[in-house]
């Protein structure tokens, strides 16, 4: 692997386009998450009893916290980096230059980490300011959030470094994606589905994201946190490969 200090230089690069689009880019991710709040928090959340000792909106504002990073990222690290990849032909003019393809992959993994901790730190600031955070604890949820977007933006770029055309993507999110949202402990308690659906849930990134950042934002502190972060780091450190052979393939062809 080719990797060094300028990954940051890719990094940054996106950075000042994203300066100059961040309040468009931003209004969705915050709208959507606050739109989920009002119609299920507050609004069938009327009519749903307390689970685990909270209310049903102080149980899914967390969890809305940590599928909004994983949307942040995996948008970013597909799509965006697909446009930037294969018609804006970024790729080939950085490659150009001393950064080599290995930073210019870990310079866009990089950037779609700082997406899911920038969205996913906007819902924080809101459910707080609704005054639904229980525990100064929540100060570490940003670092959870960098795992997160770790793991999605390995799991985007992989993709990116796969699909034919950008239409594919629609396969990643209706089938990876989605059935992660639904599935990881965003909406409801894993402990009500079948035992086989409960353990398949710990193969799944985002339930431990959510069950690291849940705890954190109520204050229910244990030590089984720490196990769920280590997955996330294990995961990391397995899929940090992949990306970069499949990119390096793609673009060598």
């Amino acid at each position: 692997m080719d990797i060094s200090y300028r990954a940051w230089k890719v990094f940054w690069r996106n950075f000042v386009v994203f300066r100059k689009t961040w309040l468009t880019n931003i209004m969705f991710n915050f709208l959507e998450p606050l739109l989920y709040l009002a119609a299920m928090g507050y609004g069938m959340g009327h009519y749903i009893p307390a689970i685990q000792g909270m209310s049903y909106l102080q149980f899914l504002a967390p969890g809305l916290i940590a599928s909004s990073a994983m949307w942040a990222t995996a948008s970013e690290c597909t799509y965006d980096s697909f446009v930037r990849m294969k018609f804006q032909k970024t790729y080939h003019a950085i490659v150009a230059t001393p950064v080599s393809l290995d930073e210019v992959v870990v310079g866009e993994m990089l950037f779609g980490t700082f997406k899911s901790v920038l969205y996913g730190t906007v819902i924080l600031l809101v459910i707080l300011f609704l005054g639904l955070v229980r525990s100064p604890a929540a100060l570490l949820v940003p670092l959870v959030l960098v795992l997160c977007g770790f793991v999605f933006a390995e799991l985007g770029m992989i993709w990116t470094g796969l699909v034919p055309k950008i239409d594919t993507f629609s396969y990643f999110f209706t089938l990876i994606i989605t059935p992660m949202f639904l599935f990881a402990g965003v909406f409801f308690p894993l402990d009500a589905l079948p035992l086989v659906v409960q353990r398949l849930a710990w193969l799944i990134p985002l339930y431990h994201v959510v069950e690291l950042v849940r705890p954190l934002v109520l204050g229910q502190l244990s030590p089984v946190l720490l196990v769920h972060a280590a997955w996330l780091v294990v995961f990391i450190a397995i899929f940090f490969y992949p990306p970069l052979y499949l990119l390096r393939r793609r673009l060598a062809g």
